[in-house]
């Protein structure tokens, strides 16, 4: 901000949750001088008021302030007649009074009878009380006004959870789910999240490991939805009621948890919008439906609807009608299925009008695609994505990719979900590093991302792969149901992950990540700090050999020479220092540590 002249300048940010009267305001101050003029700086404190906040800056010329520098340096220089100026005084005070009340209005008119008349002297305006009541009560002389910005104020759930996945259809419908539900809170999570629910289409069911032939008894795959049954908004039979799914959230809510449903935009052939609305479909000339690709795979149980038909607000509205009827019945989270192939207006459009009614509700982004296109769904709404994690294994690849999320500006908008696995994505890590594998991910996940998932099977070690070179699970659930229980021999490091997440919140954030040396690419070391709270973690990737060396301290982190820490892992004690600090880890004994700073 600056203007001609050398008037002083004085600015504030002003900030309201959107549609409210009432401004609330915070000083901004110069911090520096560049080519372009000077740059101010400031902060706004933001209460938990959710949805969307609107601030500007307003800046304007402080007249008090700008007429007291010059007496002040007239004084100083030594000129004794100064009359005219502080002629002058007088009526910038008498301005200024208008603008203050009760005791300040009579010290400023004080002020300015003093001026007015002889032996007026320079000392009544360097009077720092008076500078000070005039700061307070500002005549806001010559005022611009900035541009109208806009912050989103989500729950803290968009930053910060522990996801489960698991179909409810291999648990006992949504009854058996809700059974479920302590055991999951008492391991730590604050999500379960459900593939589709609704009726499953018959036409072109799939089989067993996305065979084009299903049997008598093959469920089908979720995916497929819509059927004589219902549509998105229905709930598939053999899963329950919406009874259930009303009980089910309440049974979620009193363990402090949500629901998190499956937002899939695609049809069965069966599905009653192809019926009652033919024309938001997408027909090739002779007039067959195109059903979903996405090489090699193929979705002959899917057809796609068309966003560029010609009645596509009536398509927009009722997509927006399925994720209203979801939310009258408690559902606050949405994993939504490949959104980047579907138009972003559409996705600005939609979020926008669930925020502006509902701004507790959170989206994540379904989205492995190209970078840029992850980062533009989150810019027009998204709250988290689905990311690169599952495929970012080396020491160097973690190194660089979470610095780039945490530090690149990108973390000003797009928050990661880490999961670990999902139905669709069996990581080659998993298949082929055995079970030391799997403590690796979930030690890296829980501790690198604020939020990271869980997809039910990865507790039980499962790794089978359909054929070589695939990430598609032998079995899959997606085309059967299995029988699970919650017995995984991993659960008891998930739950100590989750408890050391909600116990430190140095990992409930990602923006003061920073990563060590440890002389040993087989070695990640990264630490976390926010305020007092500081968190080390170590993590060995090679799941088959023994692998040591030496984390190397900063002196500017701002730790002790020396002090004690806590892995809050296995509840040792450690005495470690600045510099290098020794450390082994050993595939089948210890996969890594969470070392948490003793410095009190």
């Amino acid at each position: 901000m600056f203007r001609d002249g050398h008037d002083t300048l004085r600015a504030v940010a002003r900030f309201r949750p959107e549609g409210t009267g009432a401004w609330r305001e915070s000083p901004l101050r110069p911090i520096d001088a560049h080519e372009d003029g000077v740059r101010w700086a400031g902060t706004i404190e933001l209460d938990a008021t959710l949805g969307l906040w609107e601030w500007q800056v307003l800046a304007w010329v402080d007249r008090f302030a700008t007429w007291r520098h010059e007496i002040d340096r007239k004084h100083a220089a030594g000129q004794e007649d100064l009359t005219g100026e502080l002629s002058e005084g007088v009526l910038i005070l008498r301005d200024a009074a208008a603008n203050a009340e009760g005791a300040a209005r009579a010290r400023i008119l004080e002020a300015a009878d003093a001026l007015d008349g002889p032996g007026a002297t320079p000392q009544v305006a360097l009077d720092p009380d008076l500078a000070a009541i005039l700061a307070a009560h500002p005549d806001r002389a010559e005022q611009a006004t900035g541009e109208t910005l806009g912050i989103q104020v989500d729950p803290e759930l968009a930053r910060f959870g522990s996801w489960y996945e698991l179909f409810p259809r291999s648990w006992g419908g949504l009854k058996g789910a809700a059974e479920q539900v302590p055991r999951l809170a008492e391991l730590g999570f604050d999500v379960l999240y459900f593939p589709p629910i609704h009726p499953i289409g018959l036409k072109n069911r799939k089989g067993r490991n996305n065979s084009l032939t299903a049997g008598a008894d093959d469920p089908g795959s979720p995916y497929a939805i819509g059927s004589a049954d219902g549509d998105h908004t229905a709930v598939h039979p053999e899963l329950g009621t919406i009874e259930d799914v009303d009980h089910l959230v309440s049974v979620l809510d009193e363990h402090g948890m949500k629901l998190a449903l499956d937002f899939a935009i695609q049809c069965s052939a069966d599905h009653p919008w192809l019926t009652e609305h033919p024309e938001w479909f997408n027909r090739r000339p002779d007039g067959t439906l195109k059903y979903a690709e996405n090489p090699p795979k193929k979705y002959q149980d899917i057809y796609n609807v068309d966003f560029a038909c010609e009645d596509w607000r009536g398509l927009w509205q009722a997509l927006l009608d399925v994720v209203r009827f979801w939310i009258d019945h408690g559902v606050r989270v949405f994993r939504v299925d490949n959104p980047h192939t579907k138009p972003l207006p559409f996705w600005e459009w939609m979020l926008a009008e669930v925020r502006r009614t509902d701004p507790d509700v959170v989206f994540l982004a379904e989205a492995f695609t190209r970078r840029r296109v992850m980062q533009a769904l989150a810019k027009v709404g998204y709250q988290q994505s689905y990311t690169y994690f599952t495929w970012k294994n080396a020491s160097w690849e973690l190194r660089e990719y979470f610095t780039e999320l945490a530090h690149s500006g990108e973390q000003e908008y797009f928050r990661p979900n880490a999961f670990v696995n999902t139905p669709d994505i069996l990581p080659e890590y998993l298949q082929h590093g055995g079970a030391h594998a799997f403590p690796v991910r979930a030690i890296l996940a829980a501790t690198l991302s604020p939020s990271w998932g869980v997809y039910s099977g990865f507790e039980n070690l499962e790794h089978t792969a359909v054929k070589a070179h695939s990430e598609e699970y032998l079995d899959s659930e997606k085309y059967e149901a299995h029988e699970r229980r919650l017995d995984g021999e991993l659960l008891p490091l998930i739950g100590t992950l989750n408890r050391a997440r909600r116990d430190n919140v140095a990992l409930q954030h990602l923006g003061d990540l920073r990563f060590l040396d440890t002389h040993n690419e087989a070695l990640v070391a990264y630490v976390k700090r926010r305020g007092d709270n500081v968190v080390i973690t170590v993590v060995n990737v090679d799941p088959e050999h023994p692998q040591e060396g030496l984390v190397e301290i900063p002196h500017d982190l701002g730790l002790p020479g020396s002090y004690t820490v806590t892995d809050l892992l296995s509840v040792e004690r450690f005495d470690w220092h600045q510099g290098g600090n020794y450390v082994r880890l050993v595939p089948g004994e210890r996969a890594g540590h969470v070392l948490r700073v003793d410095t009190r």
